[in-house]
């Protein structure tokens, strides 16, 4: 760890790489595990030689419809255990896997399957329909076929290397054509390793996963990181708080992602039934995706006898910051935590020079896992990355110890008459008050200061807050100008399909509501 006495960035070691392919990584574990229960779903346990026989009879099924190496095949439906048997199969064949959120649209999907030349469209009953209208019959093929037992005909794994693509996976798309992530063998090996050895996870571990495994934080980062590194992986369809909270409870599980909204859902739900469900013994809760704010932290951690775990990650870059589970010391107020193992970083100023301690700039990156290219785009490739490291686009600064600070996003900045204004700041000091159960702040256009924030706000049950009441809370935290002076009251802010607010659908809303007030 540097000291961090002149620059803010921060080199960890990189891993030496045991295998070749993510294939060999979870058959070694099966070799070793063989009668350990490797995944739950609905009532059935897996073993891992069992798991293995079926990631085996998966890669028959995709090799006799003519998937081999450097071809690519996507998966779309809720979760269910075909979607990992895929992940894994495609590692043996040398395949490309394009794993696909379930709530994507017929024109979205259509887009995924054409943009990543996918020769199989796998899917499940419950969006049978939306596959039908998105690809032409000859693609589509359905998820049940895959349980059917093949002969054991012997297939010899490819002959990849590390760096060879495995994963394409799309963002959400909020603004223009979805991003298409290339990632690596080496990078789904590495990053379950340093997950690893940053929340100290251990094949004694058993994960809860109720994320879209349609996604790489779902697929990856909950899901193979726990069986890659022997411990137990109880999927759940999707995700329903009540559903969750019992299955925590019932399986015994010590390890659980989720972003901010999944917890907060949780926590409204035992709130508004006055429920207790103890989970003080679980050992991570650990929550990414978005800011998590302070105030949902402190409130679940009274309700539930735990405290969520703030992550720091993109799909880009996997991990990058953390709280480390062997280290005792407190993170100060607002911090991320460390750079995860096998981490480098540098925050910048706009000119391209390092950042010194507590000074805000961008957060340049190379993760365990970081992005091989983005597929097709060869500008925003060179454009996103800077000796190595992708350019996040996220403001970051350092403190003297080494931790991290996540401090606003630079194209989401508001300038309001030359001031810079983080709306996530903002959103926390709207949060903060006991009244609130949601925010989200925009800029909007004004005549005077150029640009504005502009809040939406949903209330907490019960709660008759006022716009009045707000502002003046605000006033008390933050400066003047950072201060919305509007205020739109909403029963729930829109989402993308990664669980995200949607600031772009929710400033045109604002927009809409503000043109004929």
């Amino acid at each position: 760890m540097n000291t961090h006495s002149e620059k803010a960035s921060d080199v960890t070691e990189p891993f030496a790489l045991p295998f070749t392919s993510v294939y060999a990584s979870i058959e070694a574990q099966a070799r070793r595990h063989a009668e350990k229960v490797a995944l739950v779903f609905e009532g059935e346990n897996l073993t891992y030689g069992a798991l293995l026989a079926r990631i085996d009879n998966a890669a028959r099924h995709l090799q006799a419809r003519g998937i081999g190496k450097g071809e690519a095949f996507a998966a779309f439906s809720q979760n269910r255990p075909e979607q990992l048997y895929c992940y894994y199969a495609a590692a043996k064949l040398g395949a490309l896997f394009v794993p696909v959120n379930p709530n994507l649209t017929e024109g979205e999907l259509a887009y995924t399957i054409s943009h990543s030349n996918a020769k199989l469209l796998l899917h499940d009953d419950i969006v049978a329909e939306t596959a039908r209208a998105a690809a032409p019959a000859s693609l589509l093929v359905s998820m049940a076929d895959l349980t059917e037992a093949l002969p054991e005909v012997q297939i010899e794994p490819a002959d990849v290397l590390p760096s060879d693509d495995f994963l394409i996976i799309y963002t959400s798309g909020s603004t223009g054509s979805p991003k298409a992530i290339v990632l690596s063998h080496a990078a789904q090996m590495n990053a379950p390793v340093s997950l690893a050895r940053m929340w100290g996870v251990t094949e004694a571990d058993t994960t809860l996963v109720a994320l879209p495994l349609g996604y790489l934080y779902g697929l990856s980062t909950a899901s193979a990181a726990g069986l890659q590194t022997g411990g137990t992986v109880v999927v759940l369809r999707r995700f329903h708080p009540r559903d969750v909270l019992e299955a925590l409870i019932s399986s015994g599980a010590g390890v659980f992602h989720g972003v901010p909204t999944m917890f907060s859902m949780m926590l409204e739900y035992c709130e508004q039934r006055d429920l207790h469900f103890d989970l003080s013994r679980m050992r991570k809760l650990i929550c990414a995706g978005a800011p998590l704010p302070e105030e949902l932290a402190n409130r679940f951690a009274l309700r539930f006898g735990k405290s969520l775990e703030n992550y720091y990650a993109l799909t880009e870059c996997t991990p990058v910051f953390g709280r480390f589970d062997d280290d005792p010391t407190p993170l100060p107020e607002g911090s991320i935590g460390r750079a995860a193992p096998g981490t480098e970083v540098r925050i910048v100023r706009a000119d391209g020079t390092e950042c010194g301690p507590n000074e805000d700039g961008e957060l340049h990156v190379r993760a365990a896992a970081t992005l091989t290219r983005y597929l097709k785009n060869e500008a925003l490739t060179e454009q996103s990355l800077s000796n190595g490291l992708f350019k996040t686009g996220d403001l970051v600064r350092c403190d003297d110890k080494g931790f991290f600070f996540i401090t606003g996003r630079i194209k989401d900045i508001i300038i309001r008459g030359g001031a810079n204004i983080s709306p996530a700041e903002v959103e926390q000091a709207l949060i903060s008050h006991p009244g609130v159960q949601d925010a989200a702040v925009v800029g909007m256009t004004d005549r005077i200061f150029g640009e504005v924030p502009v809040a939406a706000v949903v209330r907490r049950s019960g709660s008759n807050v006022s716009q009045e009441e707000l502002i003046a809370h605000v006033e008390g935290l933050l400066s003047d100008f950072k201060v919305p002076r509007t205020i739109v009251f909403e029963s729930a802010l829109p989402q993308g399909i990664t669980g995200k607010t949607d600031k772009k659908a929710l400033k045109l809303h604002i927009e809409t509501l503000l043109a004929n007030a």
